[in-house]
């Protein structure tokens, strides 16, 4: 019998395969299904628009998606489209150690989906001899039940097209790489709260370069401006408490499975203090395995990723 050192090393025991991401998406017809699905094949999913349910387990027996992420819309554009059905298939899914599964549900004010169909002239799937107020109605009683249970609840009431993108790629994104993306955002009060805030932090308290004629112009990506905020005296103290704060919650959001975090800083004009405050968090955060994206709403054309990314 060979000696114990002689033995050729045993084998690493087997690796179970990464979960694959399965993604649904589901609302209100003219909240951006569309638009979601074309941004989610654009991250690298497969995806199955208008698709029928009853068609779910023909697909997830095909080769082609093994270890691929994959995306279906379901709504009532579908034939026989049925609510519950569709969350008995998610939660038969959910059950499944193949996949990771998460649902979009995609929504908006009546207003604005009433707008919408205004403008491109089309047909509410469930309106098809009535108005599309009715037509809004009756989809409202039909899935907002469901809205209840969906990962995540996306209202593009006020979205821009790259509104949506960033949204759904910070969600679906963090999906594939297995890391959860942050974005860090301000915005200005005057404008209202953003809609897809999960920590909101008002910093109108701090002082206020607008105030200032040589800084008024200026953004609080300018280092001048940095430093009249820095200035406060409970600026330190304040910039303290949350990273503590984020010290305890982001390793539990991880541990709980969430993917996408937006955390918001607001000030009046949404261009000095929350600006500040933001790209120092932003940067705080760069110590997390996370993945950063710094949103600035009021400033346009600013959207930049950060430390961690």
């Amino acid at each position: 019998m060979a000696p114990v050192s002689d033995l050729p090393p045993s084998p690493p025991p087997p690796t179970s395969p990464k979960p694959t991401p399965f993604v649904f998406v589901t609302g209100l017809s003219g909240a951006g299904i569309s638009t979601t699905m074309n941004i989610l094949e654009d991250l690298g999913y497969a995806v199955f628009d208008n698709f029928p349910l009853e068609l779910l387990p023909a697909l997830l027996a095909q080769d082609s998606l093994a270890g691929r992420p994959a995306a279906i819309a379901i709504d009532t554009r579908a034939r026989n489209f049925n609510p519950v059905m569709l969350k008995e298939k998610i939660t038969e899914l959910k059950d499944n150690s193949r996949f990771t599964v998460k649902t979009l549900f995609l929504t908006a004010d009546e207003s604005v989906l009433l707008k919408r169909y205004t403008e491109t002239r089309r047909k509410h799937p469930l309106a098809r001899d009535r108005s599309v107020a009715d037509g809004i109605a009756a989809e409202k009683s039909l899935l907002f039940p469901f809205k209840r249970e969906a990962g995540y609840v996306i209202d593009t009431t006020d979205y821009s097209i790259h509104d949506l993108r960033r949204v759904v790629t910070g969600v679906a994104g963090a999906l594939i790489n297995s890391r959860m993306n942050v974005t860090v955002m301000s915005f200005s009060y005057r404008y209202g709260l953003p809609r897809e805030a999960d920590l909101v932090f008002d910093v109108r308290f701090l002082r206020n370069p607008n105030w200032d004629p040589v800084l008024r112009a200026k953004t609080g990506l300018e280092r001048d401006v940095q430093q009249f905020v820095f200035q406060d005296e409970v600026y330190a103290e304040f910039i303290k408490g949350i990273e503590n704060l984020l010290n305890l919650l982001l390793p539990r959001y991880q541990n709980e499975g969430k993917s996408y975090l937006t955390i918001a800083f607001g000030c009046t004009g949404g261009r000095h203090r929350s600006v500040t405050v933001s790209e120092q968090i932003a940067q705080f955060l760069g110590r997390f395995d996370v993945k950063i994206q710094i949103h600035h709403r009021e400033i346009k054309g600013m959207e930049t990723g950060a430390g961690g990314a």
